[in-house]
């Protein structure tokens, strides 16, 4: 079967891809600026399965904001019209994976939080308030 036709050059979509991040993103940024500003003291690239975006190691505490299109939120599907079943694999890869990360550090005793995207823009109050309810536990 043809790959469908992509609007852009392999060189332009190349260059596409190369800006989107993954790490670092406005959500995170802001998630952690304002724990940061309640107090509590986190860490960054620790070297745990799935690398967290948060590591409340004396807690034993791991926070991950995945974004909706790269980790298929159910409530904001949205899958591109073109090589759309490259895409859904990709996504249907990163959910699996996202399955076993979860899994793999609450085997270790560790507590697993994980928010969508969606979820720290439209209620961030109660996003933040989970997270320190669980910190404070």
């Amino acid at each position: 079967m043809d790959k469908p036709m992509d609007n852009l050059s392999e060189q332009q979509r190349r260059r596409c891809m190369k800006r989107v991040k993954n790490k670092n993103t406005k959500p995170e940024i802001v998630l952690r600026k304002a724990l940061w500003q309640k107090g509590f003291r986190y860490r960054l690239k620790v070297k745990l399965i799935g690398r967290p975006d948060l590591v409340f190691v004396g807690r034993r505490i791991v926070v991950f904001v995945d974004g909706c299109f790269w980790h298929g939120c159910p409530r904001c599907k949205n899958i591109p019209k073109t090589n759309r079943e490259f895409w859904q694999a990709k996504i249907d890869k990163n959910m699996v994976r996202d399955v076993e990360v979860t899994e793999t550090p609450r085997a270790d005793n560790w507590r697993v939080l994980r928010f969508w995207e969606h979820e720290i823009k439209r209620d961030f109050e109660r996003v933040i308030a989970e997270i320190t309810a669980q910190l404070k536990v």
